[in-house]
C-alpha cells in the first residue's frame, strides 16, 4: 500500500546555540523522522533530534564542497514519499540566503507540503551579543541585508549605491574572504571610510568574535584578524555602539577630507 505523502518543514537553525531556536523550530526538530541539515548548524541543536532520526548532513557551506541543491531536492522528495515527517534544518533564517524559495517550489511541483519555520539571522544574533542596534533614530533608518559574492564566488557586480547611503546600516552575509574588497566597492559608492563597521565572525555561538574598525581599514584588520568562521559585515553608525568590544583609533584618509 503506497505511503500517504509526509511534509517538509523548511526550518531555522538559528545562529548556533539551542536556545535561540524558537519553540517551532525547537518542536519541529524534536518532532523530525528526518533531519537534512546544514554544515553550520550546531552539533547542540542537531541532538534535540529524536535518536531513531534518520540524519543527514547536505554540507551547505559558502566556498566548500557540499551536496547540490539538486540532490538534496530529490532526497526531500524521496524521504517525503516515504511518509516521513522531513525537517530541512538551514542556519540562521531559511528564508535569508537560504534558498528556501528554490526548495519550496520544487516540493509544492511535485504535490509535497511544506511549511517554513523562521529563525534569528546573523545580523540580528551579532547586534544582540555586542550590544548594539540595527536601527537607531537619528542614525540609521533602514538594514539592509545583502551577500557579497555570486555564486561562484566572486563579488556582486551590482547593489552597491543603495548601501552607500549613511543612513543605511549594511549587512553582508557569505563574503568572509572577500570583505576588504566589499569595503573598497562601497567607499568607492560614495560610504565614508570612516564609518564604523564590525565584522562578527561565528555569531550567537559562545565562542563569537567582534572585529571593529573603520570601512576603510578593514582589509589589514582583518588580514591580522585571519577569521576561519562564518562571518557577517555589519556597516554603519550603529556599530560604534557595541559593548565589550575595543575601539581601535580611526587612521587618517585622505579621501575623507
Amino acid at each position: 500500500m503506497p505511503h500517504e505523502p509526509g511534509k517538509v518543514l523548511l526550518v531555522g537553525a538559528g545562529p548556533g546555540a539551542a536556545d535561540l531556536l524558537t519553540v517551532r523550530a525547537l518542536r519541529a526538530v524534536e518532532g523530525a523522522q528526518a533531519l537534512l541539515y546544514d554544515a553550520l548548524v550546531s552539533d547542540e541543536v542537531i541532538a534535540l533530534a529524536p535518536d531513531a532520526c534518520l540524519k543527514i548532513q547536505t554540507g551547505k557551506r559558502a566556498g566548500r564542497a557540499s551536496m547540490k541543491q539538486n540532490t538534496i531536492n530529490r532526497l526531500m522528495l524521496r524521504l517525503a514519499r516515504r511518509g516521513l515527517r522531513v525537517v530541512r534544518l538551514k542556519g540562521g533564517d531559511p528564508s535569508v540566503f537560504g534558498r528556501v524559495g528554490e526548495e519550496a517550489a520544487f516540493l509544492h511541483a511535485h504535490g509535497i507540503a511544506t511549511e517554513v519555520v523562521p529563525g534569528v539571522t546573523a545580523a540580528s544574533a551579532a547586534a544582540a551579543q555586542f550590544g548594539f542596534p540595527l536601527t537607531h533614530r537619528g542614525e540609521a533608518r533602514r538594514l539592509l541585508v545583502a551577500t557579497a559574492t555570486t555564486e561562484d564566488s566572486g563579488l556582486t557586480q551590482g547593489g552597491w549605491a543603495a548601501a552607500a547611503d549613511p543612513q543605511t546600516t549594511l549587512a553582508l552575509y557569505m563574503g568572509r574572504d572577500r570583505l576588504a574588497a566589499a569595503a573598497e566597492r562601497l567607499i568607492a559608492q560614495g560610504r565614508s571610510p570612516l564609518t564604523p563597521a564590525i565584522a562578527v565572525e561565528n555569531a550567537g555561538r559562545p565562542e563569537a568574535r567582534a572585529i571593529p574598525g573603520a570601512l576603510g581599514e578593514l582589509g589589514p584588520i582583518l588580514a591580522a584578524a585571519a577569521p576561519s568562521g562564518p562571518v557577517v559585515l555589519i556597516v554603519g553608525e550603529v556599530t560604534a555602539q557595541a559593548a565589550g568590544v575595543a575601539a581601535r583609533p580611526p587612521m587618517n584618509f585622505a579621501e575623507a577630507g
